[in-house]
C-alpha cells in the first residue's frame, strides 16, 4: 500500500521522517515487549490450558483479515491520523493486561490492541514512501526499519532491567502502552498530505505456488509463535528474564543475518534458500515434540527465531517473478493466504495440546514445514526477472522476523 500525496516541500519531508522513525522507534519497544511477555504473562498470570493459548491467538490473529477491510473504509484518510487513532488502540489494549483476570476480558483486550497494530503495520512503509525524496526511497526506508530495531532492543534492555529490580509483569505493559502513545503522538507531527490506497487483494493461477508457501509459512509460523514459547514456561517453568534474554539473543542474530541471508539469496537463489530453511524448520519442530532438555529447547528456540530471517526469499522470489503491476497485489495476496493460516492453525494447535498432548501440536507444525520442502523444490532454480512493466517502488511486508509483528503482515 503506497501512500498517496499532494507535493510535500523538502522541510516537511524530512521533518515528517524524524517523526515517523520515532513513532517506528516507539512501536518496535511496545511490540517487542509484548511478543517478549507473553508466554509468561499467559501462563504465570492467566493460567491458560494450551487450549485456551490457540483460541487466543486465533481471535488475534483474525484482526488481520479484518484489517483488510477497514482499511478499505478508510480509503483516502489521512494516514498519520489512522496511525495515530490505532496506536491508541494499541495503548488501551496492552495497558489493559495490567488489569485483567479472566479469559474473556483478556480476548477483548487482546482484539483491541491486535486490530489497532494490524492496522498500523503496512503504514510506516508506505509514509515513508510518501516522504522519502526521489531516489532515496530505500534510504528511508532503511532508516524507518532501523529505528524499529533500535526499539525493539530498547524495549528487551528495559524489560530485562526492571524484571531483574523486581518489577512484576503487568505494569510492564502499561510501560508497553505509554510507548505506543508516544508513538501516537509522533504520528500528529506527520504531514497529513499522505493518504491511505483502498487495498486490493488479485488472484493470479500463475502465482499458486507462492501463495501455497505463504499458506504453509502462514501456518508453521503461528504454531511456533502461539506454542514454542508457551511450551518452554508452562511445561519447562522458564522464567521472564531467560526469556527476554533469549529475545536478546534472536534481535542480535537478526541484525547481524539480515545483510548476509540477502547476499546469500542473490548467490545461490530462492529455491536452495528455501529448501534449507524448511528443512531447518523440520528439524526444529522435531526438536520441540521430542527434547527433554530445557537446555537443548533453549538452543531451538533461538535458533528457530532466528531463521525467520531466511522467510524473505518468498519476497525476492515473487519481487523477480511478478510485473511491477502486479506486485503490490501479490504480496497482499500472499498475505491474506498467510493469514488464513495464521488465524486456523492455532485453534488446530489447542485441539491437539488438549486432547492428544503438546507432542502433535509441533508434529502438526512439523508438517506444514517439510511439506515446504516439497514446493520450495519447485521454485525455479534460475528465475528471470520480470521487467515487462514499468518500474515501481513497493511497499514489502516485513516477514523476516518474530518481533516485527510476529507476523507477516
Amino acid at each position: 500500500m503506497n501512500g498517496m500525496q499532494t507535493q510535500i516541500n523538502i522541510s516537511d519531508r524530512n521533518k515528517g521522517l524524524k517523526f515517523l522513525c520515532l513513532a517506528s522507534m516507539a512501536v518496535g519497544f511496545t511490540l517487542t515487549l509484548q511478543v517478549a511477555l507473553n508466554a509468561n504473562f499467559v501462563v504465570q498470570e492467566m493460567n491458560l490450558t494450551g487450549f485456551q493459548q490457540g483460541i487466543l491467538e486465533m481471535f488475534r490473529e483474525s484482526c488481520g483479515i479484518f484489517a483488510l477491510g477497514i482499511l478499505a473504509l478508510l480509503a483516502g484518510f489521512a494516514e498519520p491520523v489512522i496511525g495515530a487513532v490505532m496506536l491508541i488502540f494499541v495503548a488501551i489494549g496492552l495497558s489493559c493486561y495490567c488489569y485483567v483476570h479472566n479469559f474473556f476480558w483478556l480476548i477483548i483486550s487482546s482484539l483491541i490492541w491486535s486490530q489497532g497494530l494490524h492496522i498500523w503495520m503496512p503504514l510506516p512503509n508506505s509514509m515513508g514512501l510518501a516522504l522519502a525524496e526521489p531516489g532515496k526511497e530505500g534510504k528511508c526506508l532503511g532508516k524507518i526499519q532501523a529505528s524499529a530495531a533500535a526499539g525493539s532492543g530498547i524495549g528487551l534492555a528495559c524489560a530485562l532491567i526492571l524484571d531483574i529490580a523486581g518489577m512484576p509483569i503487568r505494569p510492564l505493559y502499561i510501560v508497553a502502552g505509554s510507548s505506543a502513545i508516544l508513538g501516537a503522538i509522533a504520528c500528529l507531527y506527520i504531514p497529513r498530505q499522505i493518504h491511505t490506497e483502498k487495498p486490493k487483494l488479485v488472484f493470479r493461477r500463475k502465482y499458486s505456488l507462492y501463495y501455497l508457501l505463504n499458506f504453509l509459512e502462514g501456518w508453521r509460523k503461528q504454531i511456533f509463535l502461539a506454542f514454542a514459547g508457551f511450551l518452554l514456561v508452562k511445561v519447562y517453568g522458564t522464567p521472564l528474564s531467560t526469556m527476554l534474554i533469549m529475545w536478546m539473543f534472536v534481535q542480535a542474530v537478526g541484525w547481524f543475518a539480515s545483510p548476509a541471508v540477502g547476499i546469500l539469496i542473490d548467490r545461490i537463489g530462492e529455491r536452495s534458500v528455501l529448501t534449507f530453511y524448511y528443512s531447518f524448520m523440520t528439524i526444529c519442530f522435531l526438536g520441540y515434540a521430542f527434547i527433554k532438555s530445557k537446555y537443548l529447547l533453549y538452543g531451538v528456540f533461538i535458533l528457530d527465531s532466528s531463521f525467520f530471517v531466511f522467510a524473505m526469499a518468498l519476497t525476492t522470489y515473487i519481487g523477480k517473478l511478478a510485473p511491477a503491476n502486479e506486485k503490490t497485489m501479490t504480496l497482499s495476496m500472499g498475505v491474506a493466504m498467510n493469514h488464513i493460516a495464521s488465524v486456523t492453525m492455532p485453534l488446530v494447535g489447542g485441539i491437539a495440546w488438549k486432547y492428544l498432548g503438546y507432542k502433535w501440536t509441533f508434529l502438526i507444525g512439523s508438517v506444514a514445514a517439510a511439506t515446504s520442502i516439497f514446493f520450495a523444490a519447485r521454485v525455479p532454480k534460475h528465475i528471470t526477472k520480470n521487467i515487462s512493466a514499468e518500474s515501481e517502488l513497493i511497499d514489502i511486508p516485513n516477514i523476516q522476523s518474530p518481533l516485527s509483528g510476529g507476523e507477516p503482515d
